[in-house]
């Protein structure tokens, strides 16, 4: 067994990269990451330059994980500002780091691509040592599965947050999701969508293998439009959404018009039994517009599609009242200097009572009739 780190997904094979996911998790597939990467949205001037590292029985493929060289914090969404901040405070150089993840994509799922513990383990080591080698300051593999957590011992600090999925149970259309929550949650929906019915905008859904170019040039610039007015870098390029347009049934739309203008959208990414919630953006002010693409439309492709769940993204506790219940994500990291491990390691100490308190009371206040009904 041998190990090799890589400059570019293209460098890896993609049907054996694949075959070792476990799952058809899309942001992990050999394809999304070579679209970002093909497409301009991996640069090392915005942070990002890849490293992917790759486990190999002679020249056979037999584990791998999607590894970053990180020049800033920008796209992960577990948030370590204050560790960096801290450890430049200190004299020390935070960046660059390690990290093993998917860009821009803050969706749990499969990192270390192996078919045995193992293999898993071996993964984890060959980060720690490349971290050691290179001399960086910090390895970091966010939204972890449950399965993998085993692979990582106890120099791995433990983090962990919320984010809130809704799940299908076997619901046959929307009503009857409905009827599955409380009166006050049921009759708020209901009210929302009057409100978008009554704007006069037409709504569609589309899959993102029938839009034209136009049509996909449209998304994006709502999508450039939306972080731009919450000063935010647009990072994802118009030819990745194109890209993902050619990727089959992958991008699934939601889009309100006005007339034959696109004016909203709703962007999402399916895959193994699960959509997920990606971006939006708009043109007008509609009450209850946001509400209508990102999460409505969303539930209802998920009950035609008979899909397992529906994951609309980091972040959001409004979304506790439209259907979806917490779900814990994992992460873990390992930090080279040992002081400064001891220091992190306290604070995440206390952050942890903190963060199972609060994915606690967000239980007790589940928005449907039987209270934990729909529960995971």
């Amino acid at each position: 067994m041998h190990i090799r780190f890589h400059d570019a997904i293209a460098e890896l094979p993609a049907a054996a990269w694949d075959a070792l996911r476990g799952e058809a998790n899309p942001f992990v597939s050999h394809a999304f990451l070579r679209a970002l990467e093909d497409t301009g949205c991996i640069r090392p001037d915005w942070g990002w330059q890849a490293h992917h590292l790759g486990l190999y029985d002679d020249d056979r493929l037999v584990a791998a994980a999607p590894l970053y060289l990180k020049g800033n914090s920008h796209g992960e969404f577990v948030f370590d500002w204050s560790w960096a901040s801290a450890w430049e405070r200190a004299g020390g150089e935070y960046y660059p780091k390690l990290l093993c993840g998917v860009p821009y994509s803050p969706v749990p799922g499969p990192r270390l691509l192996a078919d045995t513990p193992a293999r898993q383990r071996a993964l984890v080591e060959a980060m720690r040592g490349e971290a050691t080698r290179l001399g960086l300051s910090s390895v970091h593999a966010n939204f972890l599965q449950p399965a993998e957590l085993a692979a990582f011992d106890d120099s791995w600090l433990v983090r962990s947050d919320v984010q809130f999925h809704w799940h299908n149970r076997d619901y046959r259309h929307f009503p009857a999701f409905l009827t599955a929550l409380n009166h006050k949650k049921r009759k708020n929906i209901l009210h929302e969508r009057a409100q978008v019915a009554a704007s006069g905008l037409a709504i569609e859904w589309r899959s993102g293998d029938t839009l034209d170019e136009h049509e996909w040039d449209c998304v994006h610039a709502l999508y450039e439009a939306t972080f731009d007015d919450k000063g935010n870098h647009a990072v994802l390029t118009a030819a990745f959404f194109r890209r993902l347009g050619e990727l089959g049934p992958l991008a699934q739309l939601a889009l309100a018009r006005a007339g034959d203008e696109i004016v909203a959208m709703a962007l999402f990414v399916q895959g193994g039994g699960v959509l997920y919630g990606r971006y939006w953006g708009t043109l007008v002010d509609v009450p209850g517009l946001h509400f209508e693409l990102c999460y409505y439309r969303g539930i209802e492709y998920a009950i035609a599609q008979g899909l397992q769940r529906f994951e609309p993204g980091a972040q959001g506790e409004h979304k506790l009242a439209r259907g979806f219940l917490p779900a814990r994500t994992h992460s873990r990291h390992w930090l080279a200097h040992p002081g400064f491990r001891a220091v992190v390691a306290s604070a995440l100490a206390r952050e942890a009572p903190a963060m199972d308190a609060y994915a606690e009371e967000l239980r007790q206040h589940s928005p449907y009739a039987r209270h934990g009904e729909a529960a995971p």
